[in-house]
């Protein structure tokens, strides 16, 4: 029994230190963005240079920039709600050496971030597209005000939809309760890549508004890092993010009426 809360205290420890070092990185990443400058565009908005090529770099050099980026970013937003999940998987795997349970647990964390890290490469490949035609096309760069505010929008009305509700139960409840799972890798490799997939279907929403309000605002990530831990980890799930999708449907009208000028 003494070993196993020493055993706890390590996980929650190990797990407040990753969060504070993720955190700390991601701020001091965002600090040193304003030297790397905005891009003015038609429209009255600016660009993240995330998006484009400075002068001496090579796109897998920006590609691997934003990729770190990403990850350090993910550990930090996905980590506070994560903890709990990981604690369940901890729970059903049952009694096993301190030392092999701790593996288990960070292989089931590897698994799930690696998810993360996909969906970042794509969000990359698609930004680097979009940022390329909205130079290339004034037309296009002046409607970005409006359908970022219309992709909020679209993020909220996905709040109410029983996809999300499936998706955010798969989350909330992965592994179910009082079941029990092999201590072996592939389960635990297979586990991490499940909860992986549930929860970024569940966060899809939530994680297009800060692409399009700014993938580096530290606002907007507290925000959203705040809206994805209450929705996981309040009693009522469902009723929360609701609640959350009701809020982000009103800032999306907003957004659409100051860029069509009507605010």
């Amino acid at each position: 029994m003494v070993s196993g809360r020493a055993t706890q205290r390590a996980f929650f420890g190990v797990s407040a230190l990753l969060f504070a070092a993720s955190a700390a990185v991601t701020i001091a990443w965002r600090a040193s963005m304003p030297a790397m400058g905005e891009m003015p565009m038609p429209g009255g908005w600016t660009m993240s240079m995330a998006w484009t090529r400075m002068c001496g770099q090579t796109w897998p050099g920006v590609a691997a920039s934003f990729l770190g980026m990403w990850v350090v970013m993910m550990v930090a937003m996905m980590l506070p709600s994560l903890v709990p999940m990981l604690g369940r998987y901890r729970q059903a795997v049952g009694t096993t050496g301190g030392t092999r349970l701790g593996r288990l647990t960070a292989l089931v964390g590897v698994g799930y971030f690696f998810v993360w890290t996909a969906f970042g490469m794509a969000a990359f490949v698609l930004g680097v597209a979009l940022a390329a035609l909205e130079m290339q096309l004034p037309a296009l760069a002046r409607a970005v005000p409006i359908a970022a505010g219309v992709v909020v929008l679209i993020a909220g009305t996905l709040q109410f939809t029983a996809w999300k509700a499936h998706h955010l139960a798969c989350c909330r409840e992965a592994p179910e309760r009082g079941c029990t799972l092999p201590a072996d890798t592939g389960t635990a490799w297979r586990h991490g890549l499940r909860l992986g997939l549930h929860c970024s279907y569940a966060c899809a929403g939530l994680t297009a508004i800060l692409l399009v309000i700014g993938v580096m605002d530290l606002r907007a990530m507290a925000v959203v890092t705040a809206a994805i831990a209450v929705e996981r980890l309040a009693p009522a799930g469902e009723r929360a993010a609701r609640a959350i999708g009701a809020v982000v449907v009103g800032a999306g009208l907003i957004l659409i009426a100051r860029a069509a000028g009507l605010g």
